[in-house]
């Protein structure tokens, strides 16, 4: 197939992304700018939104600024209204934005859980709604879910954010399952994220003793803007996992679920922070955006470019189902011998 040829002829989209600011966002809205799109960036953080917009001008596509908290069903809507006053009907609408907290469970405050659920749950939930307001009398259109394999498989330290990502799982199927009943035209897919190099390790509240990180291995935000575009492409399939390791994981999730827990209650705390200690005056980002702050644009990428990949064979097999269930379940085999190997170190003499 001529790729190139099929993306010079390609309608040009209208894309709504939320949490275009920075991260997986930011990168998602260059991806799709880079084919010419109309993007409506969407988020909290004045001056990566601007950033954001001068990249997209510069990558090839047209640009509108929405500063919205995703929270709030209303400003959602709103901000969906502007971009058909301005860009026309939607084509796709990619739900990322998300906030997180860094802590074992008893010691994250109640408002601070909910604030997450908000904004990382129910946010999904509004643009879904909103996209879906515009989308279902034309029959036409897509939402792309962007989710994490941590809403299939929980990791200690992160029960906010896990059980926003389980509740997306869940939203989502029983939205699919509606649309499918009457026979709609409108589809909506979820990609799952490994672990990414994006800024939410350095501004999201952390209770942890050392700095947090991603769980290796890790990738650049690009890497997940290139599944999330090909899902928007191709939503016809229910799920897309990036990277063998996550993939692997969900399948080991389902067979051997009680040997990850004991493995992950071993190894989940460590492997989620450096060597470095965690400041505890650290500014984050919960109830307000740091760049609205400090002024400071934030971009695509975190703290670990010299640890993330650039390029994912695995995601490259997502396109080919076959190739990526054989190489996950090979991986997920082995994930439950090194979970087993971890088992029995536990119960060696020390």
């Amino acid at each position: 197939m001529d790729t190139t040829r099929s993306e010079h002829h390609r309608p040009r989209q209208t894309v709504v992304v939320t949490g275009a600011s920075a991260g997986v966002g930011r990168a998602t809205a260059l991806a799709f700018a880079a084919r010419g799109a109309r993007v409506a960036l969407i988020a909290r953080g004045r001056a990566g939104l601007e950033a954001a917009a001068n990249e997209v001008v510069r990558a090839g596509g047209t640009p509108l600024v929405l500063p919205a908290d995703v929270s709030d069903p209303a400003q959602v809507s709103a901000a969906a209204d502007q971009v058909e006053a301005v860009f026309g009907p939607v084509d796709v609408w990619v739900n990322v934005a998300f906030t997180t907290v860094f802590a074992p469970f008893v010691e994250i405050r109640p408002e601070e859980f909910r604030r997450v659920t908000e904004v990382s749950y129910l946010g999904y939930v509004h643009g879904t709604r909103a996209a879906l307001d515009r989308m279902l009398p034309r029959n036409k259109g897509t939402i792309v879910q962007v989710g994490s394999v941590l809403g299939e498989r929980s990791i200690p330290l992160q029960s906010a954010y896990c059980g926003a990502k389980h509740a997306v799982q869940g939203f989502t199927a029983a939205v699919r399952t509606e649309l499918m009943h009457y026979g709609s035209r409108v589809k909506v897919t979820v990609v799952q994220l490994p672990a990414v190099n994006t800024p939410q390790f350095s501004w999201g509240l952390s209770r942890l003793p050392h700095r947090p990180q991603p769980v290796p291995p890790i990738y650049q935000p690009e890497v997940a803007a290139r599944a999330i575009v090909y899902a928007a492409d191709h939503p016809g399939r229910r799920m897309y996992c990036v990277g063998g390791r996550a993939l692997a994981a969900v399948i080991a999730n389902r067979i051997v679920p009680g040997l990850l827990d004991r493995y992950l209650a071993r190894t989940g705390f460590s492997s989620q922070q450096t060597p470095e200690p965690n400041r505890e005056d650290r500014p984050h980002n919960l109830w307000h955006p740091l760049d609205g702050e400090d002024g400071r644009d934030y971009g695509a990428h975190g703290g670990f470019d010299d640890r993330s990949h650039p390029r994912s064979p695995e995601a490259w097999a997502a396109r080919r189902p076959r190739l990526l269930w054989t190489g996950a379940a090979t991986a997920a085999a082995g994930l439950a011998v090194t979970a087993l190997r971890h088992r029995g170190d536990g119960h060696r003499p020390s």
